[in-house]
């Protein structure tokens, strides 16, 4: 333990070779996330691509005005909040409950055949795993013909094409492709606990089910709280890519989240300052919830990010 600011930079100056494997991070990092973010003064200009950004005329807050009185704005607030709170409620525990389960495994070779099979679809790209999920729910795919044999439906239904099953469609799909790999991190803070605790809890009579609450569940805490806090935070996101796949002109008006409707305003009409005005929006928001469901977080558990 450093006592001293010296005695930390002679630390760091031993160790320049490992330290300095970090700065590629850092220089990504400033030139794809800070340096885009001097683009953001468009949004108080009327821009245009023809001409250089400064010659542009300034606005103030005209475009902030109009996507505030723009009711396809809310419609799609409305649709990302709803898709956002489906995936939060029901998606983010499932993670939690799988590594729990795929920590009682006893062998070995199975649980790591599991773990494998479990993230493998998180490295299909959207495009291609969008197309086999629109081939299972149509007409004659897979579902349907599940869903008919168990006599819980008696006719194909089009499912992607009625809004009413969109938000839904989004969750299973997301959850599908992507509860193996987020349970990684859940695993890995699992493999930190120290195994003396559970022989303790054996010899004191704890079940398997007393020793995942009281010791593995009380022990990931910190990493559900964090995890928790940074999905409050991106709330208003969502994943573009599974959105674009999974649209169509039946379902738009239950599909079209924040983020499809920045790229349409955006780059589909040319609006590029009315876009990045709710762009900046949605940030300025994002960081309050972020800093709010921390704040939460620390006064009711004692775990917080900062």
């Amino acid at each position: 333990m450093f006592h001293t600011r010296t005695e930390q930079m002679k630390a760091l100056l031993r160790q320049w070779q490992l330290q300095s494997m970090v700065i590629p991070g850092i220089l990504w990092m400033f030139i794809f996330c800070y340096v885009p973010m001097l683009w953001l003064i468009i949004a108080f200009m009327d821009f245009s691509i023809a001409k250089p950004m400064l010659e542009s005329p300034f606005v103030g807050l005209k475009h902030f005005q109009d996507f505030v009185t723009d009711d396809r704005f809310w419609r799609s607030i409305r649709n990302t909040l709803g898709m956002s709170t489906i995936k939060l409620v029901l998606g983010f525990p499932i993670p939690i409950f799988f590594a729990l389960l795929l920590n009682e495994i006893r062998s070995l070779r199975f649980k790591r055949t599991v773990q494998t099979i479990s993230y493998l679809p998180h490295f299909i790209a959207w495009t291609i795993f969008g197309g086999i999920a629109l081939n299972w729910l149509g007409e004659g795919g897979v579902i349907n013909q599940l869903m008919m044999a168990l006599g819980l439906q008696d006719r194909e239904i089009l499912f992607n094409s009625d809004p009413k099953y969109f938000w839904w469609i989004t969750f299973f799909t997301d959850t599908l492709k992507e509860t193996g790999w987020s349970a990684i991190i859940y695993i890995a803070a699992i493999a930190g606990i120290d195994p003396g605790l559970y022989e303790a809890a054996e010899l004191d009579g704890a079940n398997r089910w007393q020793r995942m609450w009281h010791i593995t569940v009380q022990s990931i805490r910190p990493t559900i709280a964090i995890l928790f806090i940074l999905a409050v935070s991106g709330i208003l996101g969502s994943n573009f890519e599974q959105i674009f796949m999974l649209k169509n002109n039946m379902n738009m008006k239950m599909a079209e989240s924040l983020d499809l409707y920045i790229y349409n305003m955006g780059l589909v009409s040319g609006r590029h300052s009315f876009s990045t005005a709710v762009l900046f929006a949605r940030s300025i928001v994002a960081l309050g919830l972020l800093l709010l469901a921390n704040q939460t977080s620390k006064k009711l558990t004692g775990d917080s990010i900062f």
